[in-house]
């Protein structure tokens, strides 16, 4: 179900998938993450939803993010959360008095972690929910179940169970995810609720900034591309905790969802577009890498070393076909996100240098993109 490792954060849409939205339809809820018209945003700004790619914002995708943030050591060149995030949230938590279940379970919860390296692909999970109530509702059957699908009452709650099983298969992944869970939900009560539609209000003026960019100038000038390799649209999703390593679900022309960072500032709003087309190239990316190596090498763990710097590389790349005058900035962001130091030189060959890539892939991926642009 999920597809994860140190470098590259994508996921794919699947039969089980789909038989979550006809469950959680029957109980009120929607699990799927097309395109649907949203409630406004807590900032009173109110985005396209029937454009292609609309912008939105989740709360209970932030919250489950947010968690993990809280929970793991992110030591990747591309962090998979807004550096300083946890000591960020610390001293907001501080500064309001509180103290909820995930500060003390944090020991027991982050423990779990370095027994299953595998519970990181467990980020993935809120994407395919559309609210908190519903992200409950299948937790708690799959628990009930203890995770077996044959104590299932029909196929419909068998994919749920099957759906998280992909991620807590063992009875201590499972008590780690009621934990969690439980720890999550008072997170929610006592501080992450209020802290998010504060910053909901705060950043709406950014919302519309990325909105007005994204409709009226950048997903116009990416859509050739994002048509021609089966992302035609789906959601565009504004998440606080994350950065340059947005979070993908990939499912067909239509059924698709894009995590990215959120940027700070109007200033900023930018940020958001070279971080969708950073995720929007990542599954070109590893194909060409799945076409450019040996078994030998992927035995070798060659794929996932070279994942993170093929989708950095190849964003730059696609950049400078459809919008060129982002390229430099799209390289600048990317080294500040890697803690490379600034330098007054040329942007795109610092990016090269910090991202080395075989020259195999580099150069198929700029064929590929070449390619898709020719309509072959």
């Amino acid at each position: 179900m999920h597809r994860s490792n140190s470098t590259s954060m994508k996921a794919s849409l699947t039969a089980a998938t789909v038989a979550l939205v006809t469950l959680l339809a029957a109980c009120g809820g929607s699990a799927t993450p097309a395109p649907a018209p949203a409630p406004v945003n807590p900032s009173g700004v109110t985005t396209n939803t029937t454009a292609p790619w609309p912008v939105k914002t989740r709360e209970h995708l932030d919250l489950w993010l947010h968690g993990f943030a809280m929970l793991q050591q992110d030591t990747t060149r591309v962090p998979f959360f807004r550096r300083g995030y946890r000591d960020a949230m610390v001293v907001e938590k501080n500064r309001r008095g509180v103290t909820t279940l995930l500060d003390q379970n944090r020991d027991r919860l982050v423990t779990r972690f370095a027994v299953n390296r595998n519970l990181v692909g467990a980020q993935f999970v809120a994407l395919y929910f559309g609210s908190w109530d519903d992200l409950q509702k299948g937790i708690a059957l799959f628990l009930q179940a203890q995770g077996d699908v044959g104590r299932a009452r029909d196929p419909q709650q068998q994919a749920v169970i099957a759906f998280f099983a992909a991620s807590f298969s063992s009875q201590a992944d499972r008590d780690w995810l009621e934990l969690f869970a439980t720890s999550l939900a008072d997170e929610r009560d006592k501080f992450y609720h209020e802290y998010w539609v504060n910053e909901q209000r705060r950043r709406g003026p950014v919302l519309a900034a990325v909105d007005s960019l994204w409709q009226k100038t950048y997903r116009p000038k990416l859509q050739t591309y994002l048509s021609r390799t089966q992302q035609e649209t789906g959601d565009f999703i504004l998440s606080l905790p994350l950065d340059g390593e947005g979070r993908t679900i990939s499912g067909g022309k239509r059924e698709n969802l894009i995590a990215l960072t959120f940027p700070d500032t109007p200033a900023q709003a930018i940020d958001a577009i070279y971080v969708f087309t950073h995720e929007a190239i990542g599954a070109l990316a590893g194909t060409v890498i799945a076409d450019n190596i040996t078994p030998a090498e992927r035995r070798e763990g060659v794929a996932d070393r070279m994942a993170s710097a093929a989708a950095v590389r190849g964003g730059a790349m696609l950049l400078q076909r459809a919008a060129p005058e982002l390229a430099d900035g799209y390289a600048r962001y990317y080294l500040r996100a890697a803690g490379v130091p600034a330098t007054s030189g040329d942007p795109q060959a610092a990016l090269a240098a910090a991202f080395p890539l075989d020259a195999r892939v580099r150069d198929a991926i700029s064929s590929q993109i070449a390619s898709v642009y020719a309509g072959i």
